[in-house]
């Protein structure tokens, strides 16, 4: 466990007694601690994500119906679970004041207000956290408002339009943290995008070979060992001060942002577990990465893995569009490069599991983490086909 994250469980009132409780008594006791007025009437499992798990609860207060997200943090992945919800509060609360500044919803409990902003509630100790029990099964709860009349896309699919009201999206909590001092966040996964270390960490593991499969992806390593040098050129634009460091999100899926149900604008982007200091580029490339392209990440014809181009400019109207009067020279140079770099690094990554014997990524086959890293492997040797064209495409949205 976390030394801060075990000094801190002795801070809290012994509740062991709620690790083995029934789900319903437990949630009751955890709306009660974030001080929610009313019973709880009703709550089930949410079964997204990999990580997290999630329950939609409602309560009845005093005859008004009202509706919130509970939340289990898994803090064998997020170690610094403490550290990261302190990011989250400040993010959430810098937001918040721009939002009443900059909009007409001065009602802070409005219809309009509630669904465009995500409020974490907090104990009576003032935390945006609750622990439950102490030790190895230490459980780390956060509650959340639930975001009425909203909808999520797993995938874009072929929806130009979903894609560009995700680019808005992502483009506005860009612009809204743009004054925010980046030097106050915790990296809650240290590396995260940092090219240069992934890549030497899977030389490193390639090297040890560590269950005897480095003879099977010879070519792959091949490849990557080729591409080496240009997957650094966005560590040496940031190390030169070419381009700067900023809040970033690092998981822009199209999933992680909420629409309205009727009319597809973007509500909120929510999942802000990986918000802290990095670069534009990463944000703007790891949706193209996943969005923008002809087939699954994990397609096992890699001939159907293809950049597509009208998905990259839908996205790019929606992000570029909201963040171009901010975003200096350099950034704008550096979208596309964050594209092909984000993608030949997940390809290392996702090689670099296989290579460990398949420690990070979720599988649901033996070779799952050796056809995702070909996959990515072969939507970078596309991207860099068209890399001129992003870059153009890039540049004309910006007006640069």
């Amino acid at each position: 466990m976390d030394a801060t994250l075990y000094e801190a469980s002795f801070q809290h009132p012994d509740n062991s007694n709620m690790l083995d409780a029934p789900m319903e008594e437990k949630l009751q006791y955890i709306l009660n601690e974030f001080r929610i007025p009313g019973r709880l009437v009703k709550y089930h499992w949410i079964p997204s994500g990999h990580i997290n798990t999630t329950y939609y609860v409602a309560c009845d207060d005093a005859g008004e119906f009202k509706e919130y997200l509970v939340q289990m943090v898994n803090w064998y992945v997020f170690q610094q679970p403490i550290s990261m919800m302190h990011n989250i509060d400040l993010i959430t609360e810098h937001i918040r004041r721009k939002q009443e500044a900059d909009s007409a919803l001065v009602e802070t409990d409005s219809y309009e207000h509630r669904r465009t902003r995500l409020h974490f509630h907090h104990t009576v100790e003032g935390n945006n956290y609750l622990m439950i029990g102490s030790g190895e099964r230490m459980e780390f709860w956060r509650l959340t408002n639930f975001i009425e009349d909203s909808i999520s896309f797993e995938t874009a699919g072929d929806d130009e339009r979903v894609l560009r009201m995700s680019g808005k999206a992502f483009g506005l909590f860009e612009a809204r943290l743009n004054d925010f001092d980046a030097t106050l966040l915790t990296e809650s996964i240290p590396h995260f995008h940092d090219t240069r270390w992934r890549m030497n960490t899977l030389f490193r593991d390639a090297a040890e070979d560590p269950v005897g499969r480095v003879a099977l992806v010879k070519d792959e390593l091949d490849e990557i060992e080729r591409n080496r040098s240009f997957s650094c050129r966005l560590n040496e634009m940031q190390e030169s001060g070419e381009i700067p460091i900023r809040v970033t999100h690092n998981d822009t899926k199209t999933n992680n942002v909420l629409f309205d149900r009727v009319t597809l604008e973007p509500l909120v982007v929510i999942d802000l577990d990986t918000v802290m200091p990095g670069l534009a580029a990463f944000d703007f490339g790891d949706t193209i990465r996943f969005a923008a392209c002809t087939a699954e990440e994990d397609e096992r014809d890699t001939e159907k893995m293809k950049l597509n181009l009208k998905l990259f400019r839908a996205f790019t109207e929606g992000y570029v569009g909201e963040t171009a009067n901010f975003l200096t020279e350099g950034e704008v140079n550096s979208m596309a490069l964050g594209a092909a770099i984000v993608t030949l690094e997940l390809a290392g990554r996702f090689l670099d599991d296989y290579i460990n014997g398949d420690k990070y990524f979720r599988i649901d086959y033996p070779e799952h983490n050796l056809v995702r890293a070909r996959a990515q492997l072969a939507l970078f040797r596309d991207m860099m086909l068209h890399f001129d064209e992003m870059d153009a495409i890039v540049h004309e949205v910006a007006g640069r």
